[in-house]
């Protein structure tokens, strides 16, 4: 990282932490939210946070996944720590924008008709839009290849789409939304991305609400299904090429979103160690050894996140080793949040204590991108069992 960027991000950090904690103050209120807050986005596009979107030479932070990634998992885990929802939907906006940011970075494509894609999507940043995703659909599996949602072209040039989507995570707040769709006499789906901010829900404009979300982890992520008929898309500048960057662009996704794992972890390993901490000597060996159990836990997800940062840091196998270390912290976070609960006893439970919700907001976080069912596959095709 440059020494210049180096000073925008740490005000960035600066910025983003001081919003953190003004949002934890309020954290038993926000542990009842059903949805989101615009005026929360909007503070966090006034720290920065916004500019994790943004090339360095428009006055952002990214400078490619490489450079990036250890100071993205630093601010997410940080807001993740105060609003688990808001940093979730938030890390969709560098996700999302990464498959211009890095082949820009790279110098991948130079066509005219790419370069002025670029310049829009990131003028429209620079304007306090957010982006978001909505690409799975029902029955999918999470598996984006298996989209039934078709893309149209139509008469005056703008492709027009029509399927069922879920897991819009952001709906409502985010500006713009990726998606996933395949075109008309074409076999493979490609990347369109759907302008939202005049969208209304009762079909009039051909979107839909078919349900709001109503999860009991990540509850205020408003991450709603929806049916759209002939919504005018706009396909990736370079047709065909937005799937090939999967490979480059996934490990850093699933790294920020282990980020928010473990900034739910940071919190409640705080709390626990503030409240057997100084009655230590007294503890019963059950609460002992789920103590110890919690803490062996937390060590092992931090290491995991390390290794899927130096792995992108280093280009070192950086798709399978962002697999395995979603897997291992996903199953071993839920693993230390149920021996918190047990080391606190029953009063984990209650609505005094934010351990609960954020036991199940860990879990939510187990099916995030991809799925288990879907992970486990990528696991195998990617070299598990190991080679012996």
């Amino acid at each position: 990282m440059s020494a210049v960027n180096a000073l925008i991000f740490d005000e960035v950090m600066r910025n983003v932490s001081e919003v953190a904690d003004v949002f934890a103050a309020d954290g038993a209120a926000r542990l009842e939210r059903q949805s989101l807050d615009r005026a929360d986005f909007d503070r966090l596009a006034d720290a920065g946070l916004i500019r994790t979107g943004l090339p360095v030479n428009r006055g952002g932070l990214w400078q490619g996944s490489r450079a990036n990634v250890r100071d993205y998992v630093a601010l997410y885990r940080r807001l993740a720590g105060a609003d688990p929802s808001v940093a979730l939907v938030s890390t969709m906006h560098p996700l999302v924008l990464a498959f211009w940011l890095q082949p820009d970075c790279d110098g991948t494509f130079a066509s005219s008709a790419w370069r002025a894609q670029c310049d829009r999507y990131f003028s429209l940043v620079e304007s306090g839009c957010w982006f978001g995703t909505i690409a799975s659909e029902p029955g999918s599996a999470g598996d984006l290849m298996a989209t039934r949602a078709s893309a149209r072209l139509s008469s005056s040039g703008c492709y027009l789409m029509s399927g069922l989507k879920h897991m819009g995570s952001g709906s409502g707040v985010t500006s713009f939304m990726l998606t996933v769709a395949r075109p008309d006499g074409e076999e493979i789906p490609d990347v369109f991305v759907m302008d939202t901010r005049e969208q209304k829900w009762d079909g009039s404009t051909g979107t839909q609400l078919l349900g709001e979300w109503d999860g009991i982890g990540m509850a205020a992520t408003q991450s709603h299904a929806f049916r759209f008929e002939e919504v005018a898309v706009e396909r990736y500048a370079e047709p065909g090429c937005a799937i090939a960057q999967a490979p480059f662009v996934l490990p850093f996704g699933q790294t920020i979103f282990a980020a928010v794992t473990v900034g739910i972890l940071d919190m409640a390993m705080r709390l626990v160690d503030e409240r057997l901490g100084p009655k230590s000597a007294e503890l019963r060996p059950l609460e002992q050894i789920e103590w110890t159990k919690a803490a062996n836990g937390y060590w092992t997800v931090k290491a995991a996140l390390e290794q899927m940062i130096v792995s992108i840091e280093q280009d070192d196998d950086a798709l399978l080793n962002s697999c395995r270390g979603k897997w291992v912290i996903a199953e071993t976070a839920e693993a230390v949040m149920a021996s918190l609960a047990k080391a606190v006893g029953g009063r984990a439970f209650s609505r005094s204590l934010p351990l609960a919700q954020w036991g199940q907001d860990v879990r939510a976080l187990g099916f995030l991108r991809p799925p288990w069912a879907l992970a486990q596959d990528q696991l195998f095709e990617l070299g598990l069992p190991p080679a012996v």
